[in-house]
């Protein structure tokens, strides 16, 4: 791979995973922030989502997702274990992806393509070009 080509993986991978840390320690920052709004507006297997959005489910969906976004941008921005934070992502973003789906709109202003979709694409990316091999820990750890 030219030096551009792995500038540019990185540069994806950093960003990427600088989304989902801020997506991550916003939400545990505040107090106040739960996903049972997002979660009992479903419009794509609407049951699912208000099992989730169940007082005695909320607590751990919450701390899943906080503490799960942020542990997958901390661990893309390293570069260590980039292909299964990129799985850990695809699902987060699948996850958030199909409460507003109601197809083929996705969201108020996208016709089946928004941006979660975008994310797994790029997640994808990270994953078959081995991300983190490119100035990440996980170069650092398959060269000894």
């Amino acid at each position: 791979m030219h030096k551009a080509q792995k500038i540019s993986i990185v540069l994806l991978r950093v960003a990427l995973g600088w989304l989902f840390l801020y997506a991550g320690v916003t939400k545990i920052l505040d107090p106040a922030w739960s996903a049972a709004g997002y979660l009992a507006n479903a419009q794509t297997f609407p049951s699912l989502f208000a099992w989730f959005a169940l007082p005695q489910n909320i607590g751990w969906v919450n701390l899943v997702n906080e503490w799960g976004l942020t542990l997958v941008g901390a661990v893309l921005i390293l570069g260590i274990f980039v292909r299964w934070a990129s799985v850990v992502g695809i699902v987060f973003m699948a996850l958030y992806y199909l409460p507003v789906l109601s197809f083929p709109y996705a969201g108020e202003h996208s016709y089946i393509i928004d941006e979660h979709i975008i994310y797994i694409l790029a997640l994808i990316v990270l994953i078959v070009f081995h991300a983190g091999r490119y100035w990440g820990l996980d170069g650092r750890i398959g060269r000894r």
